[in-house]
């Protein structure tokens, strides 16, 4: 496999997103799902409406998310409707919680944990995904970025619970927080791939580097950002841009670095990238590519 490109910008501007989106080449065509975070109410790190909405416009993108499968404000339909509201996004955009009349059922023939993966139903009016990510930490994963929102992001209610049970039925709210670490990283790269196999190559991803917690945005009560801002990164390989970004936290010189990789290697975070790479949806090999 070729080196995959993957471009960078240390401008953080709602512009900035657009422009790296334009880069890639790649026009997202029919109905866009724009997939992001919503952000757990009481959350201070998640990236807000405006920040991305010239890019959601520029694509006229629908904001799809997924019901969550822990308490909070996100676990119903009804709950993260409102949440929604208060977050702004439906203020600005056309928002669909994929989930909110059940799974659709995706075949992972060559998964290593999973051999399928659940989804939200609604995937199915989408011919294109364009996945927003913010990069950061997170207290299971290690660290959050485009894997993470193919896999956890994209399932439904059900199937987050699935993958965090790596593939057990009938797993309980408890069993989600008992799984073997690297059961459930392996389990992530898998629904990853269900999703990229699913849009093939209508589907690209962006990274934004800032607001750098080692929790994630589904936490309501999170750390505060323990680095400063990095930039953008934009490509059309999911595993390259997530290996970007972690090479980015370990060659910078910042006070925080040694914070945010403690996280995410003590979570062994670097897996579900070498297990998406395994299983053929991207490589660790790239050019990174930055644009002024």
């Amino acid at each position: 496999m070729e080196k995959a490109k993957v471009y960078f910008t240390k401008e953080l501007t709602p512009e900035s997103v657009v422009k790296m989106y334009q880069k890639l080449g790649r026009e997202l065509k029919g109905r866009v799902a724009v997939k992001v975070h919503s952000g757990e109410a009481g959350n201070q790190n998640y990236l807000r409406p405006l920040f991305m909405k010239p890019m959601i416009e520029y694509v006229n993108g629908t904001v799809v998310e997924c019901n969550t499968a822990y308490d909070g404000e996100r676990d119903t339909t009804e709950k993260h409707l409102k949440l929604l509201e208060s977050h702004e996004w439906s203020k600005y955009f056309n928002v669909d919680l994929m989930d909110s009349e059940g799974d659709k059922t995706l075949e992972i023939p060559n998964g290593k944990i999973l051999h399928k993966n659940y989804v939200g139903k609604h995937i199915e009016n989408y011919d294109s995904m364009l996945v927003l990510s913010h990069f950061k930490g997170h207290p299971m994963g290690g660290y959050g970025g485009a894997l993470k929102q193919l896999s956890i992001g994209v399932a439904s209610s059900k199937g987050k619970r699935y993958i965090h049970c790596a593939g057990k039925e009938d797993g309980t709210y408890e069993e989600m927080f008992q799984t073997d670490q690297i059961q459930f990283l392996e389990s992530m790269a898998d629904a990853a791939a269900s999703v990229v196999d699913y849009f093939k190559d209508n589907i690209v991803y962006i990274n934004v580097m800032c607001n750098m917690s080692v929790d994630c945005d589904c936490c309501n009560v999170a750390e505060d950002p323990c680095m400063k801002d990095i930039g953008i990164l934009a490509s059309t390989d999911p595993v390259a841009i997530d290996q970007a970004c972690i090479d980015l936290v370990q060659n910078s010189d910042d006070e925080g670095r040694d914070h945010l990789l403690e996280r995410i290697n003590s979570r062994h975070g670097i897996h579900t990238i070498e297990a998406a790479e395994a299983l053929g949806i991207g490589t660790r090999d790239y050019e990174l590519i930055e644009v002024e």
